[in-house]
């Protein structure tokens, strides 16, 4: 009977509370690299709204052609409303450059044109601009599609971190 309610108890926290995610690629470094393991809180934006520098995990979208990909994590960049671009290997929004200190160093980003994030949507890119396939491909993201917020690395255990 114990073993049952433990099944269920750990069935119940995934499905709607946490959840822990394998990072498989680089896109995220230097935040996060392969391999890296982070908890997913699910409740975080039924009580308020999703931030700019949130890192989310999201089914894949639409855009994404890869069938092996379920999921994907990403650092929120633009926000509904918000026209965003890529100039001079920075980000602007609104006219303004984004400060972003989570950036590889040196990690060259192409330009790409003004776009105004839907709403509903979020911009969402990887830390490793050279290494991600992002919003810049497949577009800004439903929220509908967001699982939850990123908020702590769990593995390897020598790098457990809040994000």
């Amino acid at each position: 009977m114990i073993v049952v309610a433990a099944l269920l108890a750990a069935l119940l926290i995934k499905t709607f509370l946490l959840q822990a995610f394998y990072i498989p690629s680089d896109s995220m470094n230097p935040t996060l690299v392969q391999r890296d393991r982070v908890l997913v809180n699910k409740l975080s934006y039924d009580f308020h709204d999703v931030h700019r520098g949130d890192i989310v995990v999201f089914k894949r979208p639409p855009g994404e052609d890869d069938p092996d990909i379920k999921d994907l994590i990403k650092r929120v960049i633009g926000l509904p409303g918000d026209t965003i671009e890529g100039r001079d290997g920075q980000i602007v929004i609104d006219g303004r450059v984004l400060k972003e200190t989570y950036t590889a160093n040196g990690s060259p980003m192409n330009d790409f044109p003004p776009r105004t994030v839907a709403k509903g949507h979020y911009f969402v890119m990887g830390d490793n601009r050279g290494n991600s396939k992002d919003s810049r491909v497949f577009g800004p993201i439903a929220k509908s599609l967001i699982v939850g917020r990123a908020f702590v690395r769990v593995w390897p255990i020598s790098k457990i971190s809040l994000l």
